[in-house]
């Protein structure tokens, strides 16, 4: 079997945009006629440089290749043009092409992937949601923790047992910084509203993106300690272990992170320092499912478990339930909602969703296809943003300490 062809889709989200301003998904196609579809979650750059970029990868590494050789294909990718270091946008593209891989494999043998990676562990998988409130004009409003309360009480009667919300202040390009006593306090705010909402029947995921400074998320964390958050999520800005091994050292919370890192060995990093205990690999960057389960299984060795993160397709969720399914110290799956919107338009069959539990699929490989019919009617891409926005502006504690958490959003989540 050789891989003999690959097709990019950059694919438009509808307003208001519910995982990012666009998908990147591939299709491989093999010289026997099985077909296998991944997604590349790689923010860094503009689609215009990525379809390129990927079709580079593809030609290089794959193209003639069989598409069970998957480790040879992602040494390849990571040592490519002589670097052998993580890559974000480099394994990006390797890991949506390697979960196309995956798919085919799983197809060729009849198989769900996660049957191929070790079975199934998991029968159904716990999820949350981060928190949508919607005002009375059904608009998502993100300010109000009373709305914020009222939303996460819904989404406990749907079923959900987890929630996740972030008033922490805007992501500048120029964190981690000190967040001031009024944000403080509405972060205080938001917890105690939500909790006081759900009592002991969800979880709080309060959920940071390295705003603060080690000093400023260890303040923050003593307020947030009383509503027993089960973690504490990216306090301080990836890629600097000890910083955030110290944030961990002095907070009762755990600390969870790595949507913003790749590879095995960013993650060792941080379970060798004690950095965190909730690992939260995006599928779509961290070097795909095989180099998931393998940071699942160092994960394990230090008792530590995974979350993997979604804020992208649902290609990319399928291939996080797989490993997920088969992954022993799994907690819960980030979800987007209930699957529903264009997270469910954009398949033939949606994600399926009950009473707070994702359901694995029993189709061999990822178990999804893409409806593309509507991948056609929403393609490509012609906006100029990226997946994701940072504010360009330093924090200023006048103009934007009482509405750091309202101007975070521009027009869109930007997680």
């Amino acid at each position: 079997m050789k891989i003999i062809s690959l097709e990019t889709h950059v694919v438009a989200v509808p307003p208001p945009h519910v995982g990012g301003m666009y998908w990147i998904f591939v299709t491989l196609k093999t010289d026997c006629g099985i077909e296998g579809v991944g997604e590349v979650y790689a923010a860094s750059f503009h689609p215009k440089v990525m379809v390129p970029a990927i079709q580079d990868v593809f030609e290089r590494y794959l193209l003639n290749h069989d598409p069970h050789q998957v480790e040879r294909f992602f040494r390849e990718c990571y040592s490519s043009g002589f670097t052998q270091r993580p890559d974000l946008t480099m394994m990006g593209i390797t890991s949506g092409l390697e979960m196309a891989c995956w798919d085919i494999i799983g197809k060729a043998a009849n198989q769900p992937v996660y049957q191929l990676i070790g079975g199934k562990v998991n029968a159904r998988l716990r999820s949350y949601t981060y928190l949508y409130p919607e005002n009375a004009h059904g608009q998502y409003d993100y300010d109000d923790p009373d709305l914020a309360a009222e939303c996460a009480a819904q989404y406990m009667q749907q079923g959900f047992t987890a929630l996740k919300f972030d008033p922490a202040g805007p992501y500048t390009v120029y964190s981690g910084h000190h967040l001031s006593l009024e944000v403080m306090d509405q972060c205080e705010l938001f917890c105690r509203r939500i909790r006081e909402a759900v009592g002991s029947k969800c979880d709080l995921l309060f959920g940071t993106h390295g705003q603060m400074t080690p000093a400023s998320a260890i303040r923050l964390a003593k307020r947030l300690e009383k509503y027993d958050p089960l973690w504490f999520e990216e306090p301080v800005p990836p890629g600097q272990a000890d910083a955030m091994a110290q944030v961990a050292g002095k907070t009762s919370i755990p600390i969870a992170t790595g949507e913003r890192l790749t590879t095995k060995y960013e993650f060792l990093e941080l379970l060798q320092k004690g950095a965190a205990s909730i690992l939260q690999m995006n599928l779509g960057r961290v070097g795909g499912i095989l180099e998931a389960k393998k940071i699942a299984g160092m994960a394990e060795g230090y008792y530590a478990q995974i979350a993997p993160h979604l804020y992208n397709g649902p290609v990319g969720a399928a291939a996080s339930i797989q490993l997920a399914t088969a992954t022993p110290n799994f907690l819960i799956q980030e979800s987007i909602m209930t699957w529903d919107g264009f997270h469910s338009q954009v398949l033939k069959q949606p994600i399926r969703w009950e009473d707070g539990f994702i359901i694995p699929p029993t189709a061999p490989g990822l178990g999804v296809e893409l409806n593309m019919d509507v991948v056609r009617a929403h393609s490509p891409y012609v906006g100029e943003r990226l997946h994701l926005l940072m504010d360009p502006k330093p924090f200023d504690v006048r103009t934007q300490s009482s509405d750091a958490w309202k101007n975070r959003w521009n027009t869109d989540k930007s997680l």
